[in-house]
């Protein structure tokens, strides 16, 4: 699979209009296609943890749409790394609730 690459400003106006339309809109859909790699590469890494892999992805992308509505566009931090965290941190917060 081809891996897909957001510029920033096309970035900006995915996030821009999700946050205008809430994370059931075809934008989240593109924006979870476009982090799907980081997201399965995280859940490989909290595999054997108390979930399973689906669930891991489940919470990942969770974590990515909490991401996207709470972005702020004005941040010099670029979304990309932001989504990584917030989906790598609700993948080790969904293991500890479930312990």
């Amino acid at each position: 699979m081809k891996e897909i690459i957001l510029t920033t400003d096309e970035g900006r106006k995915l996030i821009k209009a999700i946050q205008k339309k809430g994370t059931d809109c075809d934008e989240m859909k593109e924006l979870e296609l476009v982090m799907s790699s980081f997201t399965v590469s995280s859940a490989r890494q909290h595999m054997n943890k108390g979930l399973s892999f689906e669930e891991l992805i489940d919470a990942g992308t969770e974590g990515l749409r909490r991401a996207a509505m709470e972005y702020d566009l004005d941040s010099d931090t670029m979304f990309y790394i932001y989504g990584a965290w917030e989906i790598n941190q609700a993948m080790i917060l969904a293991i500890k609730e479930k312990k």
